[in-house]
């Protein structure tokens, strides 16, 4: 099938795609949220200024975790996480519901290591004189986290938080490795079949991600400008 047979056939694979676009959509947004969760708890641990063993084992923990994620190829992750722990542990993730929660579970602890650095330079964006003078008030740490700082601090964390999703979103390319049907792996079998339009048909696939991309990138320069309101 040359190139112009493959755009006279184009309608054929749009139901696939279209199946493989939710599914990354969904992993995506799931995994961004979880990681989210992940990355305040280990962005509040490292920015804690508490002398408390437990406090100061913790965060050897969540440091020792964001430098192992950032240090690795998240391939190398997808190959521990999917064939390596199952077998070192005795269970089977199609037992767990297949390839989508360990897509999640994956995606997640990644983007989880690069949300904690992104909370933290948040929280240390925030003057540090507010929260001088709330705990002086009397508010607890956690309160003057979740009144005076994470407020202020998502006004930094948003952009960036945007273009995580992004990397999340491209990320999700790589889950093909395990067979997940989404964008990438859709596009790889139908290519199996239909090798002599691999060039149209990646392009084609490449559309998908552009749109995703860019839509996030403009999103992005808009909240940025909307957050720069105000300021001096």
């Amino acid at each position: 099938m040359n190139i112009i047979s493959f755009l006279g056939n184009v309608q054929k694979f749009v139901p696939r795609f279209l199946a493989a676009f939710r599914i990354t959509i969904e992993l995506a947004v799931i995994s961004l949220i979880f990681a989210t969760i992940v990355g305040i708890i280990v962005g509040l641990i490292n920015t804690s200024k508490s002398k408390n063993i437990i406090m100061r084992f913790l965060r050897i923990l969540c440091n020792v975790y964001i430098n192992i994620i950032r240090g690795t190829p998240m391939l190398v992750q997808i190959l521990i996480i999917y064939y390596g722990i199952p077998q070192f542990l005795g269970f089977r993730w199609v037992d767990l519901g297949g390839m989508f929660p360990a897509s999640v579970v994956v995606l997640t602890l990644n983007a989880g290591a690069y949300m904690a650095e992104i909370v933290r330079a948040g929280i240390e964006a925030v003057d540090p004189g507010q929260i001088e003078a709330s705990r002086s008030l009397g508010l607890s740490y956690g309160k003057t986290m979740r009144r005076i700082v994470l407020p202020q601090a998502l006004r930094t964390m948003l952009p960036s938080i945007i273009n995580q999703f992004i990397i999340s979103i491209k990320d999700t390319s790589l889950m093909s490795t395990i067979g997940l049907a989404e964008l990438t792996n859709v596009a790889k079998t139908i290519n199996a079949n239909w090798s002599s339009a691999t060039l149209a048909l990646y392009c084609y696939l490449a559309c998908y991600y552009l749109i995703i991309c860019l839509s996030l990138a403009q999103l992005s320069k808009f909240v940025e400008r909307k957050m720069s309101y105000g300021r001096d």
